[in-house]
């Protein structure tokens, strides 16, 4: 069974937030859906895009990850995980917007996935 894929979210990583917001607003002609803060870190989505804001240190942690997947079901990762050799490299964890999970698959690809709850899930129409 397939994974129920909601969104895919390019990261970009930035100096500051509020610097960088306003070119992707004018980019995607779209508000920021989302903007909130996790561990370091100050984070938005706008248009296609999650914007990462922090220090040098706070963001590399994160530089590996490749995009951010909002899913339908945390779960059905984890058994896709499981069975084609992946590696889970963080999580399950509750976050802001809900529960995530960051996946190395085989191939070298490494992705965070989300499972939004129902209010960071709204943001998503």
């Amino acid at each position: 069974m397939a994974v129920t894929v909601l969104a895919t979210l390019a990261r970009v990583y930035v100096d500051d937030l509020d610097v960088a917001l306003p070119t992707f607003v004018e980019l995607t002609g779209e508000q920021p859906r989302l903007r909130f803060t996790y561990r370091d870190l100050e984070l938005a989505s706008v248009g296609g895009y999650l914007l990462l804001a922090g220090s040098a240190e706070a963001l590399t942690p994160y530089r590996g990850t490749h995009a951010t997947t909002i899913v339908e079901s945390i779960d059905q990762v984890l058994r896709i995980t499981e069975q084609r050799g992946g590696e889970i490299l963080d999580g399950p964890n509750e976050v802001p917007t809900g529960t995530n999970l960051t996946v190395r698959h085989p191939g070298g690809a490494t992705i965070e996935y989300v499972q939004f709850h129902a209010t960071a899930r709204s943001t998503l129409a």
